[in-house]
């Protein structure tokens, strides 16, 4: 099957980038430079120095400065020592222009700036490599650094600037916490958290979607200040966790879980049974504990938000949704064996690779009619009730979770629909007049 191409979108960097660049070069235009005159030093300071945030800008532009300070004053030193051996040519001068990049990269290194280092060594290059043709070194020292200049004052000029936006504060948008770290058992990073928790705080509604249980989120997102309720157990759940209640569970019919309790075991397969009581998540073991279960069991039970108890003492009407834990072979096998069965019996099933333990995976079994699309309908009515106005918006990955810049990337994605630029345009309405006539 041809896959579909899909382009990205063009990122405010990108477009703060290209605009620093055309100041740049408009400056020189304006001052009178054209064609080989241009100095390209300034529009390329831009592009180093322009970075998502204004304090990284901010600190580049600092390292850009400080490097190129250090680097245009061992040049200058080296246009005015170099003239005094005239004989001094070919290779014995470019052994000395790479004794003076040692020289600039050290110095940098020696005020305990090591950013720096790379920036001074190339400051240093473009002022020393047009030599013998130079004939005044303290303008050639000093252009370069006014270049340097201009290039760091229009990119944080550029990166301050902001377009006018607009926040979306009758918007729900619902996020899948696959899509910010690779399994449950791993910590979203510290940059999507800081993010997530800043619109949390600006007034965005976001409702993140786990398939796992609430555990799960308590886990992952220490330190997380959450004002919308959460999806959990794929759908099945909406969880209230500043509250700590369920606002909504899913369960099994007694009669489709006992139809399938009864299945697994004549296939002799275990299982992890999830209940919820009182807004408690309670989780039974049933059959003999296999040794890849015993390893998801030691991993789960240290938390103290999961309770873990003996026996059948559940009410068949409780149960959220059964997990087997197996090798991918049997799982898939069994999968295969229930087949067609599972949605007459008002049952779906889902396969997953199961975290913390190679070459298993993780059957789950929910109700059918509990599913994702459901809970986000049910959610966005429930928080219609105080805002009627209130729509849902679906920020998910395409790709899935790959690398932590994938999940920062998807927070920029949900900053902009949160906050899109709003273009404004103002014109004069004229007045309108009617006639009217006398009856």
């Amino acid at each position: 099957m041809r896959k579909k191409l899909v382009f990205p979108y063009i990122g405010q960097r990108i477009l703060k980038t290209s605009a620093a660049v055309f100041l740049c070069l408009f400056f020189y235009w304006f001052r009178g430079y054209r064609g080989i005159e241009m100095s390209a030093e300034a529009a390329i300071t831009a592009i180093i120095c322009m970075q998502p945030y204004v304090h990284d800008t901010r600190e580049y532009a600092f390292n850009r400065i400080s490097g190129t300070l250090i680097g245009a004053v061992w040049g200058f030193l080296f246009l005015l020592i170099v003239p005094l051996f005239p004989n001094l040519t070919g290779v014995p001068l470019y052994a000395l222009m790479g004794f003076g990049t040692m020289i600039s990269l050290y110095s940098a290194v020696v005020i305990r700036k090591p950013d720096t280092s790379s920036l001074a060594a190339i400051v240093f290059i473009c002022v020393v490599i047009a030599y013998p043709d130079v004939e005044k070194p303290l303008e050639q020292a000093f252009l370069r650094v006014l270049d340097v200049l201009v290039g760091t004052g229009i990119a944080i000029a550029v990166n301050v600037f902001r377009l006018p936006r607009k926040k979306r504060r009758d918007q729900l948008f619902f996020v899948r916490t696959k899509d910010l770290a690779p399994d449950q058992l791993s910590q979203i990073p510290s940059a999507v958290l800081f993010r997530l928790n800043y619109l949390y705080n600006d007034g965005a509604k976001i409702c993140l979607i786990s398939e796992h249980a609430p555990a799960f989120f308590i886990g992952q997102m220490s330190g997380l200040r959450l004002n919308v309720p959460m999806i959990v157990m794929d759908g099945a759940g909406i969880y209230d966790a500043v509250e700590n209640t369920y606002l909504s569970t899913v369960c099994m019919a007694p009669a489709s879980s006992r139809w399938l309790l009864n299945r697994l075991s004549d296939m002799g397969a275990s299982c992890f049974i999830y209940t919820v009581n009182k807004n408690r998540n309670y989780i039974y073991h049933r059959g003999t504990m296999s040794s890849e279960e015993q390893i998801v069991y030691q991993h789960m039970k240290r938390s103290p938000y999961r309770q873990y108890l003996d026996g059948d003492a559940y009410d068949p009407g409780e149960i959220v949704y059964i997990k087997i834990v197996a090798r991918e072979e049997r799982a898939e096998r069994i999968m295969r064996a229930l087949g067609d069965q599972l949605p007459r019996n008002g049952l779906r099933g889902a396969l997953r690779p199961q975290a913390g333990v190679d070459g298993c995976a993780g059957l789950y079994f929910y109700a059918k009619q509990a599913d994702i699309r459901r809970a986000e309908e049910q959610l966005t009515h429930m928080l219609r009730q105080k805002e009627p106005r209130l729509e849902g918006m679906k920020v998910f990955s395409e790709k899935g979770y790959r690398s932590e810049n994938d999940a920062v990337h998807l927070m920029h994605r949900l900053s902009n629909q949160y906050e899109p630029v709003r273009f404004v345009f103002w014109r004069k309405e004229k007045k309108r007049t009617t006639k009217t006539g006398k009856k």
